[in-house]
């Protein structure tokens, strides 16, 4: 354990930033989950509103990335690789099940 005051000051401020960070990669991870289950439901039985659910999740996935990465969570590049993989797995399921 540090004696130092400031070095004290680091730990604690660290552990804070930890455990907020922690917040946001878990949930982005478990919108990400919901949806990639999602557009599995969509990709076995395409219906309008399977199509909405999915539509939902993305955008969900889509904002909790962008605020991670805003907030110092997510390099900004990880967050648009991120996000492209979403899409592109969204584009190859709706051409899938289209045809």
């Amino acid at each position: 354990m540090a004696n130092i005051k400031s070095a004290i000051k680091r730990i604690n401020i660290a552990e804070r930033n930890r455990l907020r960070n922690k917040f946001y990669r878990s949930a982005s991870r478990t919108l990400i989950k919901r949806y990639f289950t999602a557009l599995d439901a969509y990709a076995a039985n395409p219906t309008p509103e399977a199509q909405q659910e999915v539509e939902q999740r993305i955008s969900a996935a889509y904002s909790k990335i962008d605020k991670a990465v805003k907030r110092g969570v997510l390099h900004s590049n990880t967050g648009a690789r991120r996000k492209a993989r979403l899409a592109k797995a969204m584009k190859a399921k709706m051409a899938s099940a289209a045809s």
